[in-house]
């Protein structure tokens, strides 16, 4: 037992002296670590043998035997966990690197998503504008309309006044003014509803644009 547990302690020790040149430019890199790797799992099996020959040794000597190889299964623990980070560091600075590489020689094409949302802004804004336009050519039409039918009622009212003249001057009896008077009113019904409903019929298509 004691022979196995020198070589082991020993291959402990050639261990460390491994990582010392890990990182150490003028080795191999790669044959060193394969090197720890092999070393470790030697130390794992040593240990697992020393386990068994504990049983062989006097009761008096087991308990200080047995310190020994815990103190030996710690230090190999404490290699693997070492040797475990760098491959972890190594396995992540090989990942940036790549994906530098990659990114330098990724040849960057238009955004078709961004090309596209720019038409459709466009179409937007043009659509925006000709509606704007449009309203503007129906607020023009409505008020067209509007001073035309003020221009009517002006005549309605100068017909009614020439009308009465006329009557007087004719002497026209009071029923027969009575019924031009009220046509006249009628008129201005008729006048003041296609007003309103020319009115709403631009709302309407004014907020139907719009929307």
């Amino acid at each position: 037992m004691e022979a196995l547990y020198m070589q082991t302690n020993s291959l402990i020790q050639e261990t460390q002296q491994c990582f010392q040149r890990l990182n150490d430019t003028r080795f191999d890199s790669g044959e060193i670590e394969h090197d720890i790797q092999m070393k470790i799992t030697t130390v794992n099996g040593n240990c697992d043998r020393l386990d068994v020959l504990l049983f062989k040794v006097p009761v008096a000597q087991r308990q200080n035997a047995k310190m020994r190889v815990d103190q030996l299964k710690y230090d190999i623990r404490h290699l693997q966990a070492a040797l475990k980070l760098y491959q972890d560091k190594k396995q992540r600075r090989e990942t940036e690197l790549a994906e530098r590489e990659s990114l330098l020689n990724k040849r960057f094409t238009p955004n078709t998503e961004t090309s596209i949302d720019i038409d459709y802004s466009l179409q937007h804004h043009n659509s925006m504008q000709n509606a704007h336009r449009g309203v503007d050519e129906m607020i023009w039409t409505g008020s067209n309309v509007l001073d035309g039918l003020r221009s009517q009622r002006e005549t309605l009212k100068g017909a009614r006044k020439r009308i009465l003249d006329v009557g007087n001057t004719l002497g026209l009896s009071n029923q027969t003014m009575k019924m031009i008077e009220r046509r006249l009113v009628e008129d201005k019904y008729v006048m003041y509803g296609g007003m309103f409903v020319t009115t709403v019929i631009i709302c309407l298509i004014i907020y139907i644009w719009i929307l």
